[in-house]
């Protein structure tokens, strides 16, 4: 029994000393200060690192007033290059290596786990059209003009004209192809993986010239004017990205723009988060800026890169806050470890935005060069 209690004291004091170096106290009076409940959370995390940070919280056993700023905060402070030694500690935001991300066996199970799990959860959540990416908050005041604003920033960038037809990869609930066939006049095809986001996407645009699939990409053999791909790229998986980039190449007509929208990482990576994969986004992981160069070599003219991540935080602030004032006319669909859960992926998640670990990319390509589109 001592050697238990030993055990157990020495695991939190390592906890609170690399804590402390970041500026966070166990159970401290700030905001960003973690409220400890069970005093076996110290050994979970130093065991199972963040997936059991992050299951110690749907189990209870912790809180946080401020989630997004304790992770603004253990980001900041680069806590995954100060540890060292046999406790192999994994406070950090592990990355796992994964075999089979992004397969078309798999494809599928992303649409499953994630998208389909409640159109009502996502309608709570989200703007009026339902846009599941980050928005472009440069001049606007709510979530709902950012979000247009971003859907238009999208056409412009490809120069979208009436009559044209596009190609959206990964179209959700149909909010850009809804959006183009309004304001531009086109026709859209927009191909998604959740059998949820087909039945509502052909439910809201039934009376537009646009068509949602339930495909895989790789099943795409038609031409295009313009292809927009809008947060699906994170699906892929790094040993598929040169063939994604194969299929919009055939997809898109010699003079037509590609506009990949994408979250990206400062470093090169082969998996995801753990905890993030198992709840959230199975199958996932960040392309970063060599990656997606090398998938792109000999096929395509880079003609714009732009980053806008840090709206990614707000974007995810705004999600936070519909979750939150709308919880009460959703909850009886889920329960609370689910409150627990998409609580802290959302918080979480602002936090990486907010210490720029995480990007968001709109890159526009070309087959041969169009500087005069662009």
């Amino acid at each position: 029994m001592q050697e238990i209690i030993t055990r157990m004291r020495k695991e939190k004091q390592i906890i609170e000393s690399l804590l402390y170096d970041a500026g966070i106290t166990i159970n401290g009076s700030e905001p960003h200060d973690p409220q400890v409940h069970n005093e076996n959370f110290y050994g979970r995390v130093l065991r199972q690192g963040s997936l059991g940070l992050g299951e110690s919280y749907m189990d209870g056993w912790w809180d946080c007033e401020q989630l997004d700023q304790l992770f603004h905060k253990l980001i900041l402070a680069e806590l995954d290059r100060k540890v060292r030694g046999d406790l192999n500690m994994m406070l950090k935001v592990a990355w796992s290596a994964v075999i089979g991300i992004g397969s078309k066996l798999k494809a599928f199970e992303i649409g499953r786990h994630h998208y389909d799990i409640g159109n009502d959860l996502y309608r709570a959540m989200l703007d009026k059209r339902l846009t599941y990416t980050c928005g472009y908050w440069k001049n606007a005041k709510n979530l709902n003009e950012a979000q247009e604003a971003k859907l238009d920033l999208v056409c412009e960038k490809i120069g979208l004209r009436h009559g044209q037809k596009i190609l959206d990869i990964g179209s959700g609930w149909g909010s850009f192809i809804g959006f183009a066939a309004e304001k531009y006049k086109v026709s859209a095809v927009g191909v998604t993986i959740s059998k949820e986001q087909k039945e509502l996407a052909d439910k809201l645009y039934r009376n537009l010239p646009v068509e949602t699939r339930l495909q895989d990409y790789r099943d795409i053999n038609e031409k295009f004017d313009h292809v927009v791909s809008l947060g699906m790229f994170e699906h892929v998986g790094y040993k598929h990205y040169r063939d994604f980039m194969k299929i919009v190449h055939g997809a898109l007509k010699d003079d037509g723009l590609f506009l990949l929208h994408t979250i990206g990482g400062n470093r090169s990576v082969r998996g995801t988060n753990p905890w993030i994969g198992k709840y959230i986004f199975p199958n996932s992981m960040l392309p970063s800026v060599r990656q997606i160069s090398k998938a792109i070599e000999g096929l395509f003219v880079m003609e714009d890169w732009h980053n806008f991540g840090a709206y990614y935080d707000k974007t995810l602030l705004a999600w936070h806050n519909n979750f939150e004032n709308n919880w009460d006319k959703i909850k009886s669909n889920y329960d609370d470890k689910f409150y627990r859960m998409w609580t802290y992926y959302l918080l979480s998640c602002a936090g990486s935005f907010r210490a720029r670990k995480n990007q968001l990319w709109q890159i526009v390509l070309s087959k041969k060069g169009c500087p005069e589109r662009v």
